[in-house]
Formats: structure tokens, sequence, C-alpha cells
């Protein structure tokens, strides 16, 4: 799958990347809003794990963004430090498919994928 990486933090963006490319997806990362779009618009992410906390336009701004832009099919997924149940509703407020609090554990983040796939009718 064509996953992108939306997370303010280098190491945690790129470790998370790693992991997607062992994998077996391609994987685009981006460290800021501005980046994150631009990145979306190029690749065409079937997924998109997005942290909340990012600086200028947050994780909520930026999903709307995609939304608007025509990411309608695109899979969105929270990765947050964010966890109390008011950050859940606004995340799915948001256009976020999906809620996970950090970290992330690899069999939780796997799961997700494996649903993802079977909903686009990849294997």
């Amino acid at each position: 799958m064509r996953v992108l990486v939306v997370d303010d933090s280098p190491d945690a963006a790129d470790s998370l990347a790693m992991l997607l490319e062992i994998w077996g997806h391609e994987v685009a990362v981006a460290n800021d809003p501005d980046a994150a779009l631009e990145a979306a618009r190029a690749r065409r992410p079937e997924i998109v794990l997005l942290d909340i906390g990012l600086p200028g336009m947050d994780g909520y701004e930026l999903a709307k963004r995609l939304r608007r832009e025509g990411f309608d099919r695109a899979f969105l997924a929270a990765i947050t430090g964010y966890g109390e149940d008011e950050d859940r509703r606004r995340a799915l407020e948001a256009g976020f498919d999906s809620h996970l609090v950090k970290p992330v554990e690899p069999e939780v983040l796997q799961a997700l994928l494996t649903r993802v796939q079977s909903a686009h009718g990849q294997s």
C-alpha cells in the first residue's frame, strides 16, 4: 500500500517508515503540514498515519484539509499522544477513520493495515 507518515519528529517518522517498508509498503514521510499536503497530492496515499500535535496547522486541521481536497478514499489514522475521549471525538469529527495512541504496538498497526488492505481489495 501507499502510506504517508506525518510526524514532526523526524526520528519517529523515519522509524515508523522503516517498519512499514520492511512490511512491504511504499512509504513517504512528511514532517510538517505543508510537506504532508504536497506529498499527499503527489503520491495519492491509500493510508495516512498522521500525528495530531503538529506545529502550525495541527493534525485535526490537516485531516480536514485532506478530506476537502478529495482524499475521501484515503484511510486517515491519528497516531498521537492525545488519548482522552475528547481527543478521539475531535479526531473522528475532523475526518479521521481511526485513532491510535502512541506508542502504537506493531501488532496493532499491522492489524490496522491488514484491515485497510482488505477494504481496498488488496492482498
